[in-house]
């Protein structure tokens, strides 16, 4: 057996995920809050291979590539829009929106709209939550303010403060469309006390395009290694076979 062969093949399986990864965020670097998507590689042991079926003891240590997929939190950078209804949150939390099926989302997109109906709501038409956990509502008339604590005021009228969650654990977050997550049993949310928002700014994603081309050209290079290997294995045991007659 020869056990290279099956290693090889077990990289360009990592490999494949890594790739997977990789697209991803070259594709979403765009959206608005959007989190990296990360793969980590780690040696799997796998026990002794037999090389010699009539000795036992005669074996190799056989280590097998696997990955682990994960999100960075890190922050993004502020982009300026100017748009009095486009906030950014500065250090942890996420805004809590309410989707159309009733279920709790969770984002660092502060692109905010209003709806027909003078309610707060986002690009993906989920109501933002105040953080007494109901839709805010803006009373239709006067410039807009967004305070730093993320209150939120029209003219002279107080329409509620946004709601600025945060995790202790985020691997408990499970990533949904547009940059947004859900949170998995037993992820509690608490309330960031004191947020820091930003009005007229947006999130940019934490995604560094070069660095991730690097990373395509990196996957591509391992690629072409391991499928040499395996080749080379295919060739040898050809000959050997040939050579048996």
């Amino acid at each position: 057996m020869d056990i290279g062969v099956y290693q090889s093949a077990a990289s360009l399986s990592a490999l494949e995920r890594w790739q997977d990864a990789v697209a991803q965020n070259i594709t979403s670097g765009q959206v608005t809050g959007y989190r990296k998507r990360t793969v980590e590689f780690s040696g799997q042991p796998a026990g002794n291979f037999s090389v010699d079926p009539a000795n036992d003891s005669d074996g190799v240590s056989a280590v097998f590539p696997t990955t682990t997929n994960g999100i960075s939190f890190k922050g993004g950078e502020p982009q300026s829009t100017g748009n009095d209804l486009d906030v950014a949150l500065q250090g942890q939390g996420f805004f809590e929106t309410l989707a159309p099926d009733g279920t709790h989302h969770y984002t660092r997109d502060g692109q905010f709209k209003l709806r027909a109906d003078h309610t707060l709501i986002n690009t993906a038409n989920e109501e933002v939550l105040s953080d007494g956990g109901s839709p805010i509502m803006l009373p239709g008339e006067g410039k807009i303010t967004i305070n730093p604590d993320g209150s939120i005021v029209q003219g002279t009228t107080v329409a509620g403060r946004l709601s600025v969650q945060k995790f202790a654990d985020t691997a408990l977050l499970a990533p949904v469309s547009g940059g947004e997550f859900m949170a998995n049993a037993g992820a509690d949310a608490s309330p960031v006390m004191k947020p820091q928002i930003l009005q007229g700014f947006l999130e940019s994603s934490n995604v560094a395009p070069m660095r991730e081309m690097v990373n395509l050209v990196l996957i591509s290079r391992a690629y072409d290694a391991n499928q040499h290997v395996i080749t080379a294995a295919d060739e040898q045991m050809q000959k050997e076979l040939d050579a048996l007659g």
